[in-house]
C-alpha cells in the first residue's frame, strides 16, 4: 500500500441544498428539480433551477440547487460570497450546521426563512469503502493534498467523507481554487498525515 495516490479535485461553486418542504414552498407543491447536468457524485446533479440568497440587504442571485432533495436545507458558499453578504460564517462539513447563520432563500413562488444553515464547506473527499481502503484511509481521516503546476499549493486538514455510493473526489471551494489556479478540474496526490 502506497502513502500517495492520485485523485481528481474538483472546484464547487455557490449552493443551495432544499428539503422538499421548502422547494414546495419556493417553486410550487409538488415541484420536481430538473436536472441541468449530473455532477460527480451518483445519482447527485446541478438543477436548472436557481434561486436567491438573502442576508440582510444583499442578496446573490442565481444560486443552483443541488439536487436530490435532502433532509433539510443549507446555503454553501465560498469565504468571498459570505464577506459579500455581510457574515462571518464558518467552515463546517456539509450538513453540520447547528449555530451558523441564517439567510432568506428567494424562489418564484415564495421565499423561506432559515434560522441557520449558511456554511463554507470543509474542504473534503469523497470515497467508497473500496477507495478508502487503497488509499489505506478511513472515514473521518484527515489528509493532505498536494496541486503542482505555476500556483502549486498543497491543501492541509482534508476530511476523508466515506459511503457506499461515493467517487474518489475531492471537493474545494471558489476561493480555494482560485489560490490554486484551478478552474473547474485537477489532479492533486493525496499525502496521509
Amino acid at each position: 500500500m502506497t502513502d500517495f495516490m492520485t485523485i481528481t479535485i474538483e472546484v464547487s461553486g455557490r449552493h443551495v441544498h432544499l428539503c422538499q418542504k421548502d422547494l414546495d414552498t419556493l417553486f410550487g407543491k409538488g415541484h420536481s428539480l430538473s436536472v441541468y447536468h449530473p455532477i460527480s457524485q451518483r445519482g447527485q446533479f446541478a438543477t436548472v433551477e436557481t434561486v436567491g440568497v438573502k442576508i440582510g440587504k444583499k442578496v446573490l442571485k442565481g444560486v443552483r440547487i443541488v439536487g436530490p432533495v435532502r433532509d433539510h436545507s443549507q446555503v454553501e458558499l465560498s469565504r468571498s460570497d459570505a464577506l459579500r453578504l455581510g457574515i462571518d460564517t464558518e467552515v463546517r462539513l456539509s450538513g453540520t450546521i447547528q449555530g451558523t447563520p441564517g439567510a432568506t432563500v428567494l424562489g418564484p413562488k415564495g421565499r423561506i426563512r432559515l434560522k441557520e444553515g449558511v456554511i463554507i464547506p470543509h474542504r473534503h473527499i469523497h470515497a467508497s469503502p473500496a477507495a478508502a481502503k487503497k488509499a489505506g484511509v478511513r472515514n473521518g481521516s484527515i489528509v493532505s493534498v498536494r496541486v503542482a503546476g505555476i500556483r502549486a499549493v498543497t491543501f492541509h486538514r482534508v476530511i476523508v467523507r466515506m459511503h457506499p455510493t461515493y467517487r474518489w473526489h475531492m471537493h474545494i471551494d471558489t476561493d480555494e481554487g482560485n489560490a490554486a489556479g484551478i478552474q473547474r478540474k485537477a489532479t492533486g496526490i493525496l499525502i496521509k498525515s
